[in-house]
């Protein structure tokens, strides 16, 4: 534990940011993870439908897209660690709060409620991370606590299964709720605000291209920052988040029905080797990532297009395979490649976003991602499911996954270079 924060040399502190980050989000993704291995049970207790249950997934979504811009521009304005640590004890009580519930009604209103909870993590923490590390470090920097959502998926998911069947699917918000408030008390004490822009300062002062009032920065007016790029990023990660919450919200109920797996191996089985495998993958493209942005301006994004491609075949296979054996191959390999996209998800969109918009962009991004991929997702497989079947409704989501590859693919071929360009900063 860090004694006294202020006097750590920066070129540690910064890697226990990420580390301190890392727990929190860690708490994040296994509360929002919990319910999906307890769907049988709320099935059986409630008499929930497959689109019920698919509501109680969509509801997070659909909040927490809507009030990410909102939440996006309130984190340029305001400190980032307030709104991180704020946003933990919020969610974390929204938690605790859904054991309460005594029907579909109150389950679906606290799930939403939880998606308002968390809007606010991601933008801030972003910012906070990219204000540490700047373009040499920060894609390892993003991929190192990018594992935090693997890890914490898992453990929501396998934790809350075996919670769920011992002790009731109650006891899981409130282990996981209370436990991430407890995290909170903890982390406020350690937690530094860095200054805005300072890696990037830090970077024009290395290469002494500082001007009177700091590095120039082109592009950076209001609307300087919304170029052709970054909407090509936003639809690709409306893809990509489409298909990892298809996955993580239907997997568990999938192994329960089609292989007759219990609460927690469904749990565990659905997000071990998905997770386990992105751990593999996020730093790998972090590093990888790193490197080739050293070289050449699309090295980020080339990576990312690379994972979406080569998971498609994999989602199909996870959907349409009679083997449990083939099933965990199949997950193995997606989440090593999706670890390979999500390492760089807003590393590359920093590539064009300047530091004082990016609390604002990344909002924007998990507007776009969440409304339109984890918001659309569980109702429209629930949905598809319900008339063809839970294992066709996962495949046909590897389509949407190619059509995020190929938006990459246009992006690096027609627009990134110029983008690149306009965001360095003036000599």
């Amino acid at each position: 534990m860090l004694s006294d924060p202020s006097r750590m040399p920066a070129r540690r502190y910064k890697w226990y940011v990420v580390g301190m980050l890392w727990w929190i989000c860690f708490f994040n993704y296994a509360d929002r993870q919990a319910i999906f291995s307890v769907f049988p049970l709320l099935e059986k207790e409630f008499g929930l439908t497959l689109e019920q249950l698919g509501w109680l997934g969509s509801s997070f979504g659909l909040v927490y897209g809507l009030c990410a811009p909102f939440a996006g521009r309130a984190v340029d304005r305001v400190r980032r660690k307030s709104a991180i640590l704020g946003g933990l004890h919020a969610w974390s009580a929204i938690c605790m709060a859904t054991a309460l519930s005594r029907g579909f009604g109150q389950l679906l209103f606290f799930r939403a409620a939880e998606g308002l909870g968390e809007t606010f993590y991601f933008p801030a923490s972003m910012s906070l991370v990219s204000d540490y590390h700047g373009k040499a470090t920060r894609s390892r920097a993003l991929g190192l606590h990018q594992t935090s959502v693997y890890i914490g998926t898992i453990a929501g998911g396998y934790f809350a299964g075996m919670i769920g069947q011992r002790y009731g699917w109650r006891w899981s918000f409130v282990v996981f709720g209370g436990l991430g408030i407890l995290l909170g008390l903890v982390l406020r004490r350690y937690l530094i605000e860095p200054e805005r822009g300072a890696a990037d300062v830090l970077l024009a002062d290395a290469r002494g291209s500082e001007t009177k009032n700091g590095p120039r920065l082109p592009g950076s007016g209001p609307r300087g920052w919304l170029t052709p790029t970054l909407v090509i990023l936003l639809a690709a990660f409306l893809c990509a988040n489409f298909v990892a919450v298809v996955v993580l919200t239907w997997m568990p109920k999938f192994l329960y029905d089609k292989f007759h797996l219990s609460l927690a191996a469904a749990g565990l089985t659905a997000t071990v080797f998905i997770q386990l495998a992105s751990m593999v993958g996020a730093p790998a493209g972090g590093w990888l990532a790193d490197r080739m942005r050293a070289r050449r301006p699309d090295g980020r994004i080339m990576v990312q297009a690379a994972g979406l491609a080569c998971g498609a075949p994999f989602v199909v296979l996870c959907g349409l395979t009679q083997s449990i054996a083939w099933l965990i191959v199949a997950l193995t390999a997606w989440g090593f490649f999706k670890g390979l996209y999500d390492a760089n998800i807003f590393a590359a969109m920093f590539d064009v976003v300047p530091p004082e918009s990016r609390g604002t962009a990344t909002g924007l991004m998990n507007m776009v991602g969440w409304l339109g991929g984890g918001g659309a997702a569980p109702v429209v497989v629930g949905y598809i499911a319900e008339r063809h079947g839970l294992g066709p409704a996962i495949a046909l989501a590897s389509a949407v996954y190619v059509a995020g590859a190929a938006l990459l693919v246009a992006g690096i071929l027609l627009f990134i270079r110029r983008d690149v360009a306009r965001m360095e900063p003036a000599r």
